[in-house]
This record gives structure tokens, C-alpha cells and sequence, in this order.
């Protein structure tokens, strides 16, 4: 499993063009999640019922090929 760092423990194959996390959150105006409605989206991603279906129902088949 790959292992992934911060910029204060760099792996020896990092160049110099890492970004601090700190200064990635700051060009991208990152803010912490204040409350549960942040995590809405501001438009509905499904254009009907039936695609919200699709979706789950694509997922759902998914999630079980795994077990399979």
C-alpha cells in the first residue's frame, strides 16, 4: 500500500516542487467544515428519480462484485 507525507517528512524521492499543505490551503481558500450543510451540494447532481436510481443501483452492484 502506498504511503503518502507531508512536506515535514519528505520521502527521499521528493523533489524540490512539493507544497507545504499549508500554502495549498491557502492558494485554494480551503476552510474547515463548519456544519453538516456544508457537505450539500449546492445543485442536485441527478436530473430525475430515475437516474438517482441508476446511480444506486450501478453502486450497489459494485460494492458486491467486490465480495464476490
Amino acid at each position: 500500500m502506498p504511503v503518502t507525507t507531508t512536506p515535514h517528512d519528505p520521502q527521499p524521492w521528493a523533489t524540490g516542487d512539493v507544497v507545504p499543505t499549508e500554502e495549498l490551503v491557502r492558494r485554494h481558500g480551503v476552510r474547515p467544515i463548519a456544519t453538516v450543510d456544508d457537505l450539500a451540494a449546492a445543485e442536485d447532481p441527478f436530473e430525475s428519480d430515475e437516474e438517482y436510481q441508476e446511480f444506486l443501483d450501478d453502486l450497489y452492484a459494485s460494492r458486491r462484485a467486490d465480495i464476490a
